[in-house]
């Protein structure tokens, strides 16, 4: 099936482990991953000629690369591949399954297909998941993969990535996560690859910050200094000192106190302790722009904080921006700002695309900054130079920021492919798979920590001749900690593949948990809650899950059991703004057995800025005067076991399968209202008034227009009504004729 292609040995290699096992192949960027697994979809196709072959990626982008290397590659024709994105409507999506061989698809998508039923894994004999680092915590990876290799008729899994993780526990979780029988591991230093590395000079280009922007750091590390000194006389002691702890470790303590809140502790002290840890965060983020980035982007982030304290109610956000430091701090940096003082890395980067540019001007340049605002920043000021032309490349709009849809970064790419402008300035949305086969130079603006991430942008150049890569570096700031971090975990990494190569055996035996045999239990969600992961613990569980626009509630687990569900923070914030009371409404009028799930670790009372009384109130107004009993959760799995076992005993023990248009029973009073109400210019309000009087329908058929007429707002008009329809014969021949 392979057209106009030669595998090299170390693929042949790698491709003969991927027929027989579920496989992580790692590779250096640029030695055809994509190859390895175009050779497998080959193998399996044949293998298995009426199956199907998916692919995993996580950006539009990087699906497009993947569907033009197979058509240009594979005896197949373009109707019989698809693109699944966000972008193509699920019932296409649906449609172009049915027809297609191979497929293509970004993984949040999918999700939402497998869930509906519109796909179903079982005829797909190969797997491919690109980017497999991402394989962690509760992205869709994960799910898929589970779902697949317990569904799967033929499974067979390849997952790919350049940098699977620095340490030993991230590797094995992928691994895990996936299914993973064998490692393929490849290096720079393996003989059968080293013909096809090309050649990467890197430069660690060092800076100094001048003594003005040191004395506007040192404005911020003396608010921190004080904040923390604060903290320790509040009688809480990390383990590293706060003035010379890292980010990480500032995390890791933020979140200890955090936990002692979970666990009931309102103390002052530990109130006061989790502000002032908010307020140095904020201080630590002003530090790293005034070290990392430049005088305008942090300008943009102090402005931002003091507009942000004018309507927040957060004490952190007030509290920070009239500090006497921080103030200190706004003053300095507004000055530099108007003397157009910039951070020394802006004026060694123009340097070095000058040089760059009148050394090669048919070369590209690939830039990459940490921040969308210092992305915008150089763009700007790049384009000042003579022969160079830059464009930003960024993620997609969020509520805060402007960005590029997927389209438009696809568009992007294909100019700078082609020449239309030499230099691309790039967010962290560069760094994963952008084939871009002639960029001579990739610059860092910054160090990056994380090994993944270093060799991703590291990755840009070299594909197919020798590369560039320049690091800039800020002496005696956080970048020379960043560099010597991103160096030592990327040794680990490869000391690490190195001992698992050909050792791992962590496939995991394929079984699916169903709570019921020979029926599933059928539970109804709210299309808004696909995101929660209680759908894919419910799934796991062997509910029959159907996804649809419920007007009450969020779950519907039997004909009479509706469920509003809530995590902690939610909880508490439609308290506020309103939302709970209608829905507890709602949910009362419908189902005849309300419940109210509250999930989260959280304590209910420290999750917002909300008096304890209010809280306790709506408690004790849910319970009493709704008479709704509520149940108090952690995870989304057991959530979804508790709705798992409702549904089950409600639909095995009750006969009663979940209704979209579920109704419960009316009372007695209810029903006798109803009644009533159907007589002519009752209504619902006149109907309790008029039993009220009478006491019973009986002794109100019975009443003759004088006491009808004593019932408040029941006049003449309406009591002559009321009898005439009560006396007159029934006469269904007279009503047709009429």
């Amino acid at each position: 099936m392979l057209k106009d292609f030669v595998p090299r040995l170390y693929q042949e290699t790698i491709f003969n482990t991927c027929t027989q096992y579920n496989t992580l192949v790692v590779l250096p960027t640029g030695l055809g991953k994509t190859n390895v697994f175009l050779m497998a979809t080959a193998f399996r196709l044949q293998q298995h000629p009426e199956s199907k072959v998916l692919l995993l990626g996580p950006t539009r982008p990087l699906i497009k690369q993947y569907y033009d290397v197979f058509l240009k590659h594979l005896h197949i024709t373009a109707a019989e591949m698809a693109i699944f994105t966000g972008h193509v409507k699920p019932e296409t999506r649906e449609e172009l399954w049915k027809k297609a061989r191979i497929i293509f698809s970004t993984p949040q998508g999918l999700e939402n297909d497998i869930i509906n039923k519109r796909i179903s894994f079982e005829y797909v004999s190969l797997l491919g998941i690109d980017e497999a680092h991402r394989a962690v915590g509760n992205y869709s990876y994960v799910w898929l993969a589970k779902q697949y290799l317990e569904k799967a008729t033929y499974p067979r899994l390849v997952a790919m990535t350049a940098s699977p993780g620095a340490d030993l526990e991230h590797i094995q979780e992928v691994c895990t996560n996936l299914g993973i029988e064998e490692v393929e591991v490849r290096t720079d230093h393996d003989s059968d690859v080293q013909p096809y590395i090309q050649e990467v000079k890197v430069q660690w280009q060092e800076v100094y910050l001048p003594d003005e922007i040191v004395q506007l750091r040192k404005c911020f590390q003396l608010a921190c200094a004080q904040k923390a000194e604060e903290i320790k006389k509040l009688g809480f002691a990390p383990a590293v000192p706060l003035e010379k702890a890292s980010r990480r470790d500032l995390l890791g303590f933020q979140g200890q106190l955090h936990a002692e809140l979970g666990q009931g502790d309102r103390s002052p002290e530990l109130l006061k302790a989790v502000s002032l840890m908010a307020e140095i965060m904020k201080l630590q983020h002003a530090l790293e722009l005034t070290e990392t980035q430049g005088v305008a982007t942090l300008a943009k982030y102090l402005k931002n904080l003091e507009e942000e304290a004018k309507t927040t109610k957060v004490k952190a956000t007030q509290n920070v921006v009239v500090d006497s430091y921080f103030r200190m701090a706004v003053a300095k940096c507004d000055v530099l700002l108007s003397q157009e003082k910039e951070h020394p890395k802006r004026e060694e980067l123009k340097r070095l695309v000058s040089e760059g540019v009148a050394a090669n001007p048919a070369g590209k340049f690939i830039i990459f900054s940490q921040y969308r605002d210092s992305v915008t920043q150089i763009v700007h000021e790049l384009n000042k130079l003579p022969a160079v032309k830059a464009k930003a490349f960024v993620g997609q709009a969020n509520r805060k920021e402007n960005g590029l849809s997927q389209k438009e970064q696809l568009v992007l790419l294909d100019e700078f492919r082609q020449g239309a402008f030499n230099v691309l300035v790039s967010s962290s949305v560069g760094e994963e798979g952008l084939d871009i086969p002639a960029v001579d130079t990739v610059i860092f603006y910054e160090p990056v920590p994380s090994a993944i991430r270093h060799i991703q942008r590291r990755g840009r150049t070299a594909r197919h001749d020798k590369g560039n890569v320049i690091v800039l570096v800020t002496k005696n700031t956080r970048d020379e900690a960043y560099r010597w971090s991103a160096v030592h975990k990327e040794r680990r990494m490869h000391r690490l593949l190195g001992e698992l190569r050909g050792k791992l055996k962590t496939g995991r035996p394929v079984q699916q948990t169903l709570l019921c045999d020979e029926r599933p239990m059928k539970v109804y969600a709210d299309f808004r809650e696909k995101g929660t992961g209680i759908i894919k613990e419910l799934l796991a569980l062997g509910a029959d899950v159907r996804l649809e626009q419920l007007d009450v509630g969020d779950y519907i687990a039997s004909s009479r059991v509706g469920i509003e569900y809530k995590s902690v923070g939610d909880f508490v914030q439609s308290i506020i703004d309103g939302r709970l009371l209608p829905q507890l409404r709602g949910l009362k009028d419908t189902f005849e057995r309300p419940l109210v799930i509250i999930e989260g670790a959280e304590d209910i009372y420290t999750v917002r800025n909300m008096h304890p009384h209010a809280i306790q109130g709506m408690l004790a107004t849910i319970a009493v005067s709704f008479g709704i009993p509520m149940l108090f959760t952690r995870t989304n799995k057991e959530t979804a076991q508790i709705i798992a076992t409702i549904a089950r005993r409600e639909q095995e023990e009750n006969n009663a399968p979940p209704s979209l248009h579920a109704k419960k029973p009316l009372s007695i009073p209810e029903l006798q209202e109803y009644v009533v109400s159907a007589l002519p210019g009752v209504g619902s309000g006149l109907a309790k008034p008029l039993l009220q009087e009478f006491r019973t329908i009986k002794n109100l058929v019975n009443a003759p227009e004088e006491q009808l007429i004593k019932v408040h707002n029941i006049g003449s008009t309406k009591a002559k009504g009321i009898r005439e329809i009560l006396d007159m014969e029934y006469n269904e021949e007279s009503f047709i004729q009429k």
